[in-house]
């Protein structure tokens, strides 16, 4: 990496390209991670440090010191001296607009008394742990997180078996109206969601998967993108294959099981990786089809923190980026077949 982020165009001095492709990449860098950066800092802030402006990026808080038969540690503060320099002191006791401070070095030593509109707080770099620990314990991450891995699993792997089967038809059998199913198979990508939530839910809540993992897991299983993107791959190998095999008396099935399905590898690596970010981030089918907590995913957990009159961002943004981390692993495992995938399909 370091040799290849070092090399130029050409001699011994960088040329202008080699300073605009670097000042490209960064920029790139940092429009790409930023936000997930952010994020990440963010998630260690305390709800005080979240609601402060102008908002810092790194978790700062105030500082604070254990004393001897304190319960908690307790603020330290700037407090302006005699002499006119400003030492920290914490604040033991506050009356009304003055606090009551001691030496941290020295808490048997005299109080010292001070408005607190002339002290200032002492800030420095701490990461709230307890945003991860605390809703662990309050909230049902493990049920909310066997939910979610249950439905992605599943799901992933009905959508791969029926979508690659669909594909496998459309790209190796000729029969009347094939190119119009594939037609009508893709223009169902102009439907908006929105417009086919109330039928689908009928259709569920009559088949009696209502409140059911099985009505979040069935109804999207099969999806337009996964057949496109599977045909036109299956298109790229070679007939001879199968007929070879069919001269060996091998079914249609062992044709599409031992033949198709290994060799379309990269495209259904690719879908997986859709179908993954599709079902893991899923909220909205969820929401309509869940009533019951104990079937909640993830991320109908997460709206647990959001209430009518205040929101934990704190413990929210925490769990955010928990939720973030399978995803995350999904990519860093299997991109080697994204751009194989998509380049031999020709999705653009």
């Amino acid at each position: 990496m370091i040799r290849f982020l070092t090399r130029r165009r050409g001699g011994a001095r960088a040329d202008w390209t080699d300073w605009f492709a670097r000042i490209y990449l960064l920029i790139g860098l940092l429009v790409m991670f930023g936000p997930v950066a952010w994020l990440a800092l963010s998630s260690f802030k305390t709800q005080t440090a979240l609601q402060e402006f102008p908002p810092s990026l790194l978790p700062m808080g105030q500082k604070q010191v254990a004393l001897p038969g304190t319960e908690r540690p307790l603020p330290v503060f700037l407090v302006p001296q005699p002499d006119g320099v400003a030492q920290e002191r914490v604040m033991v006791r506050r009356v009304g607009l003055e606090g009551q401070f001691v030496d941290p070095a020295d808490p048997a030593r005299r109080i010292e008394r001070a408005r607190l509109t002339a002290v200032t707080p002492v800030r420095e770099l701490h990461f709230a742990i307890e945003n991860y620990i605390e809703p662990l314990k309050q909230f049902n991450f493990t049920r909310f997180l066997g939910n979610s891995l249950f439905v992605t699993i599943v799901s992933t792997a009905i959508t791969l078996l029926i979508n690659a089967m669909c594909a496998f038809a459309l790209s190796k059998y000729e029969f009347r109206g094939r190119d119009g199913i594939f037609i009508f198979i893709l223009s169902t990508l102009m439907i908006p969601i929105t417009v086919v939530l109330v039928p689908a839910f009928l259709i569920v809540t009559g088949l009696g998967l209502g409140n059911s993992l099985w009505g979040v897991i069935l109804p999207p299983a099969a999806t337009p993108t996964g057949v496109f993107l599977l045909r036109q791959y299956m298109l790229t190998i070679p007939d001879e294959l199968m007929d070879a095999a069919r001269m060996d008396h091998a079914s249609e099935w062992r044709l599409f099981w031992r033949i198709i399905l290994p060799l379309a590898a990269p495209a259904l690596a690719v879908l997986a990786i859709f179908s993954v970010v599709w079902r893991w981030n899923d909220f909205l089918w969820p929401l309509i089809v869940l009533n019951r907590q104990e079937n909640f995913t993830l991320q109908l957990g997460l709206a647990a923190f959001q209430g009518e009159l205040q929101t934990q961002w704190h413990y929210l943004l925490a769990m955010t980026v928990v939720t973030l981390l399978p995803v995350t692993l999904v990519f860093a495992f299997l991109q080697k077949y994204i751009t194989t995938g998509i380049a031999s399909s020709g999705m653009k």
